[in-house]
Formats: structure tokens, sequence, C-alpha cells
């Protein structure tokens, strides 16, 4: 068989049996897959031979590339030396007692124990559990309600996308599910009233939040969830103040403070953890992708003393825990990020990123510049562009033009993958970048920009 039908094999064969995630699935029967082959540094290969600079990290995950020595061969020794076993009923293995112990010194406020799983919504399902599990324990059985934020991603199992704040999350899924409800997305440019300074908009995401507790009965609000940067939900940064004005609030009702670092997490906003940066201070940590650059499936939560202590002894009224998966504590997944977090205390990745972090923001914000940007946002090494069809209005584009979903094909005809999401267009590269890639990924994102601004005319 030849490339030429080999390639044209894999497509029907995607095509005809792969259902896909976050996709529109009538239109990828007529539209077929982008089929990546191989992984080289910052950028991927397709099966045509086409290669790409890969501006998101894949799924914001693939933090040290996609071809690390170091993480393939931990992940090899691994195999070799214990390719599975469990964590059930007091079992361990070497690398996930390690890791335990790394991420509980790594915390950005003082934790007591690392509860492992496979991805950043079993991780935030998870946390849900402990949430309830914990209030039971304490004797608090009414205080089980969850706020999240609209527009804000937490994962997409039953319980994960009820978090999620996104309307393609719920719709048809019969979701949110009881006990889980939203309160403002803290975007300032586009939720902020007239002269509003950040720090005004961030006092009135506090005073919002407060009545929602108040209007639930604080006595039924165990936590509040929120990534440090929202991801998914178009790459929103906090306004000044905000964290700082919303922990008050969570301190005064006596709910927890749970942060999704999944994306933020090792690096990507130029601190160990996003919560370092915004000066969040968590009662429960839940983080997944950067933890072994994407190579492997795995995640983590983090829970305090005082949550840990009330599970313990929960646990010995009951017999158990009655929580966990599999794959919890995976020796070949545990081996990689063990060797991940190594890499980034070795090679100083994060004095690399706060190196090249300005160098990509002042490339960002270059783009207020252009016509239709209305927006440019974003910190370390993650930012976005909004698009608007009136700047002065802040207007956005009408949905059936798919403005955003059309950049980011004229940056894959340059050469370059971006996420868009809504008329917002998003990158997250690799941490290893360096500055040569970072000027020829804008500039290829720019000559993407040329070709959409030539349309809008």
């Amino acid at each position: 068989m030849n490339t030429a039908d080999k390639n044209r094999t894999l497509s029907a064969l995607d095509i005809g049996a792969h259902l896909h995630s976050y996709t529109n699935l009538a239109a990828h029967e007529d539209v077929g897959p982008l089929i990546i082959t191989r992984g080289d540094g910052i950028h991927v290969i397709d099966d045509k031979g086409t290669k790409y600079i890969e501006g998101m990290s894949a799924l914001w995950c693939s933090s040290l590339g996609f071809s690390h020595p170091r993480l393939v061969q931990a992940g090899i020794n691994a195999l070799q030396t214990l390719p599975y076993y469990h964590t059930f009923n007091h079992r361990s293995n070497p690398a996930i007692a390690q890791l335990a112990d790394r991420l509980i010194q790594l915390a950005p406020s003082p934790m007591a124990k690392v509860f492992f799983a496979n991805s950043g919504s079993e991780a935030n399902d998870s946390a849900i559990k402990i949430i309830w599990y914990y209030h039971n324990a304490i004797g608090k059985p009414l205080k089980k309600k969850i706020l999240s934020r609209q527009r804000g991603y937490h994962g997409v199992t039953v319980a994960s996308a009820s978090l999620t704040g996104l309307p393609a999350n719920h719709q048809d899924f019969d979701l949110p599910i009881a006990n889980i409800g939203h309160v403002e997305c803290p975007h300032h440019y586009r939720y902020g009233l007239a002269g509003e300074s950040e720090a005004d908009f961030a006092t009135r995401m506090a005073q919002a939040l407060e009545q929602r507790i108040l209007q639930e009965g604080p006595e039924t609000v165990a936590a509040f969830i929120a990534e440090p940067v929202m991801g998914a939900g178009g790459v929103i940064v906090p306004p000044e103040t905000y964290f700082e004005k919303i922990q008050s609030v969570l301190r005064k009702y006596d709910v927890l403070m749970v942060a999704d670092e999944v994306i933020c997490g090792f690096g990507r906003t130029g601190k160990m953890f996003g919560s370092q940066t915004f000066g969040i201070q968590p009662d429960i940590l839940t983080c997944a992708k950067a933890l072994s650059s994407g190579y492997i499936p795995i995640s983590a939560v983090m829970v305090s003393p005082a949550i840990y202590d009330a599970m313990a002894v929960n646990s010995g009224k009951i017999g158990t825990f009655g929580h966990g998966y599999t794959y919890s504590g995976h020796p070949v997944a545990a081996a990689v990020a063990l060797e991940t977090l190594k890499v980034y205390e070795e090679d100083r990745i994060l004095d690399h990123v706060n190196a090249i972090s300005p160098l990509f923001q002042n490339r960002l914000q270059s783009y207020l510049d252009r016509p239709h940007v209305g927006e440019a946002r974003g910190v370390g090494l993650i930012g976005a562009i909004e698009l608007v069809a009136d700047k002065t209005a802040r207007a956005p584009f009408a949905p059936d033009l798919k403005v955003g979903a059309r950049l980011a094909q004229y940056a894959l005809e340059e050469g370059l993958i971006v996420r868009a999401m809504g008329d917002a267009v998003a990158l997250c590269p690799p941490l290893i970048i360096t500055d040569t890639e970072l000027t020829e990924m804008f500039d290829r994102l720019d000559r993407a920009v040329d070709k959409l601004q030539a349309t809008l005319k």
C-alpha cells in the first residue's frame, strides 16, 4: 500500500468508526480529520508531512513539547519495571509515593494529602465528592451546594460538566445537576460597566457572589471553584483585586475555595501555580495536563489538613474511603509526572517562562492596532485576542460568521495551530518555546489576521 492509499484509509477509518470529542459530528463526515502522526519540540507533523507550530500545546498541556527524551525514557523505564499496579487497600508504588510528596512540597498553600486520577474532569469530579464527604463528616449535611462561574471550564463528567459554565456542555445533556450553580463571569472587558475600573468591577463581582450565597443560604453553600485564568471560556484573566475580594466573602461564610489549576498549573502563568500568581489560598487544588506535559493521563487533587483529618475520621467510621479509580496512582503515569517535575526544576523552566513572556505579551498586545481586535489579554505564556465587529462599541460579530473559527483556519494554513472559542482566539505554546520560535509563531498569526481582515473588508 502506498502512502497516499494509507492516508486515505486512515481518514476513511476515522470517519467511519471514530466518535470525536468536541466536534460537529455531522460535519466531520464531510470535513474529515487532520491526522497528526509525529511530534518534534514545539511542532507536530501531519500524515502528509506538513509541520505545524502547536500554538496551543495541543489541549493546553504539552508544556515540554512533543519529543522530550527524558519523559519518553521515564515511561520506558517504568513500563519495563512495573507496567501496572493499583493503589487500593493500602497498596502503593515508589513513583506515586515520591510524586505525592513532591506535590505537597510545591503546593501554593498547606496541603495534607494528594489523591490521583486520570484527567482534569475526574479530578474535579473527585473534588465534588470530597466536598460532600467532608461536610457530612463534620456534621453539616445541608452544606452541599457548589458555586462555579459562567464561562468557567471544569470538565465533562456528569458532575464536572455541571460545574462548567458553557452552554454546549449542558445543552441536551440534561445538565447541570442539582446543588451546582453559576455566578457571574469576571470578564471586565465584556461585562464591566461604562467607566468602571477593574477594582470596582471586582468589588461588584464579590458583592454578587455574597448575594448569591445569602440567597441560597450560607448553611447550604459548601464551595466555590475557579480557574486562576479561565481557559476554555476565552482566556479570561481575573481583574485587579478579584480573588482577594472573592476569598474574603468565602471566609465570611465558611465556603471552601477550590482552585482548578488544570490549565494554569506548573508554570503557565510564570509561577508554579496560578494560585501563586493571583494570591489564591485554596482548600482544595486540582491539577492535570502539564503535570505530565500531557505525555500520559494523570491528574491530582490536593486537600488541606482540615479536610483530610475529617475524611480520615469518617473513613474510620465507615471502614473505608469508598472512592478511587483503577488507574489512580498508575506507576507509569506517576514516573512520567515525577520526571516532568524534575525537568521543570533542573531546566529552570519558570525562569525561562518569565524571561520570554514579555515578548509573548508584547506581541499579543500589538494586535490591538488591528481594526477588529477589541481586546488582547493574557499572563505568562497564555493569552487570547478577542475579535469584534466594532471596537468602539465592543460589538461582537454575528455568530453565523464564525470569525474566530475562520481565523483559526487561516492560521492552520500558515502552519500554526491556535484555538477559537467563539470569537476569542487563544495561544498557549509549550513552555520550552524559544525567542526565535515565538517570533515565528506570531509572524504566522500576523499573516492569518491579514487574511481575515481582507475578507472582512
